[in-house]
């Protein structure tokens, strides 16, 4: 419960959350963000953009990744393929490989906010780094900070990795995929 005691320190507390974040994310080596004059497909950020728009809005996070179908719209062949292949290993009523929100870094998404850098881009693949701003402050500044791995596919962009860490302990997506396909 929220007492007036309280609440001055949350309000210290949110806007701690909201500048370590955005102070890891300006540590990230970056490059100049794509043209706005590319149409919306041929921009990854437009991609993250409208996922993180949408998890914002309704704390949903990367609900996509758990239908198989909107998989195919957000992520690349190989990392849809890789994560069907992992959850048809995982028996009937257990938990897939992966047991948390990768979009949220969390097991309960709350994004207020975010913001998006591109780090490094070119033609085939881009990496773009995502700072996230929730109600509740991280304890390591770094798990604020969500990097994708993006491959184009024909116009549109899609993504091939999501990494991050927890506790500072790096994680990735299709590392955790792979490895529950060697258990």
């Amino acid at each position: 419960m929220l007492t007036r005691r309280s609440a001055f320190a949350s309000l210290a507390c949110l806007a701690a959350a909201v500048a370590l974040p955005a102070a890891a994310l300006a540590q990230a080596p970056a490059q100049p963000a794509a043209s706005s004059a590319k149409p919306a497909t041929a921009d990854p950020a437009a991609l993250l953009t409208r996922l993180y728009k949408a998890a914002a809005k309704d704390n949903a996070g990367g609900a996509f990744v758990n239908n198989a179908k909107e998989r195919g719209k957000y992520l690349s062949k190989s990392l849809a393929a890789l994560w069907t292949k992992a959850e048809a290993k995982v028996p009937q009523g257990e938990i897939g490989p992966i047991d948390f929100d990768p979009v949220s870094n969390s097991q309960d998404p709350d994004i207020k906010s975010f913001v998006i850098k591109t780090e490094s881009q070119d033609d085939a693949r881009a990496t773009l780094a995502v700072a996230l701003i929730g109600s509740q402050s991280r304890k390591v500044a770094a798990d604020g900070v969500i990097r994708y791995e993006l491959v184009r596919d024909g116009t549109s962009w899609r993504i091939d990795d999501i990494r991050g860490s927890v506790d500072g302990q790096a994680w990735s997506v299709r590392q955790m995929l792979e490895a529950s396909l060697k258990n």
